[in-house]
């Protein structure tokens, strides 16, 4: 139930940060938002499917990613070609990142769907690294996008800048856990018949 509310805050969240971004004309922002709503749908989709299992969901998703990847190389392009160096107040070298980042997302959801799905601790890693990558963007959107919010003594204390890293730490504690010891077999959340 939890893991439901969490799937349906972070959607509702992205979806109206993409409206609203809109709404402005702020057109990074809106495909942040649309990102973001692949990264949980994906992330979400990773475990509603039977292990081994893909289809016309994770194809779509593929080209979804994609189309974020070229959306962002052409944001920088564009901020690399402006006076200030900037899009929507976003330096070209931070789309770069985006772009390199969803082409990440992209490579493994072509492998997924090349092999025709996941299984074990393979399907518990994609489904952690993606819940935990969009929690990261919507932590960063909050701390670091919208700092004016806070008052002065909380910007001073530089915490801004830790708490969207906490969501990057605990997926690669959990990640290492989860594919590189046995700690998923002991929990009986992975059984031999379905670790590849």
């Amino acid at each position: 139930m939890a893991g439901k509310v969490f799937v349906l805050s972070m959607l509702t969240m992205a979806a109206s940060g993409s409206v609203a971004a809109y709404l402005i004309e702020e057109w990074s922002n809106v495909l942040s938002g649309i990102t973001t709503i692949y990264y949980v749908t994906t992330a979400w989709m990773t475990l509603k499917r039977q292990a081994g299992e893909s289809g016309l969901f994770e194809i779509v998703a593929f080209l979804v990613a994609v189309a974020s990847a070229a959306g962002n190389l052409a944001f920088a392009l564009h901020a690399t070609n402006s006076e200030t160096g900037l899009m929507d107040g976003i330096p070209a070298g931070a789309f770069y990142v985006f772009a390199a980042v969803i082409t990440l997302f992209a490579v493994g959801d072509l492998r997924l769907i090349l092999r025709r799905g996941i299984a074990g601790t393979q399907r518990i890693a994609r489904h952690l690294v993606r819940m935990c990558y969009a929690m990261f963007v919507a932590a960063a959107s909050l701390f670091l996008g919208q700092m004016q919010v806070f008052p002065d003594f909380i910007r001073e204390t530089g915490i801004l800048f830790v708490l969207p890293l906490v969501p990057l730490v605990l997926m690669i504690f959990w990640v290492i856990r989860v594919r590189f010891t046995r700690w998923g077999r002991k929990a009986g959340i992975v059984s031999r018949e379905t670790a590849i």
